[in-house]
């Protein structure tokens, strides 16, 4: 079992920043795929940026050029570092971790983060 646990989530005005934190524990394996997804009132849950274990990232177009994912300190650990905030980033952000093994598939959810964008 994986447990995903997020802080950094707050209140900020239009073009603010924010950084995002996930703390990974339990049994992690190297080869994952760690990420971050988020949820506005009325929309479906979306990918917002990941990262795979040999540090390549992909983005969702929407937050190009403005985050940036990273795995500060140990492999455990990712962040989602948040420049030029605008109010359609208000979300609930969820961290996520992906690890497709030969024998078994591991998936797990944070419980989530609030993030508020003021014009």
């Amino acid at each position: 079992q994986v447990q995903l646990v997020e802080s950094g989530g707050g209140s900020v005005q239009a073009g603010g920043s924010l950084r995002l934190s996930c703390v990974a524990s339990g049994s992690i394996d190297s080869d994952n795929v760690m990420g971050w997804y988020r949820q506005a009132p009325g929309k479906q849950r979306e990918l917002v940026a990941s990262i795979v274990y040999d540090g390549s990232t992909d983005y969702a177009d929407s937050v190009k050029g403005r985050f940036t994912i990273s795995k500060d300190g140990n492999k455990n650990t990712v962040s989602l570092q948040m420049n030029s905030l605008r109010v359609e980033d208000t979300a609930v952000y969820y961290c996520h971790y992906y690890r497709n093994g030969w024998y078994k598939q591991t998936r797990a959810w944070g419980q989530g983060t609030q993030v508020t964008v003021s014009s």
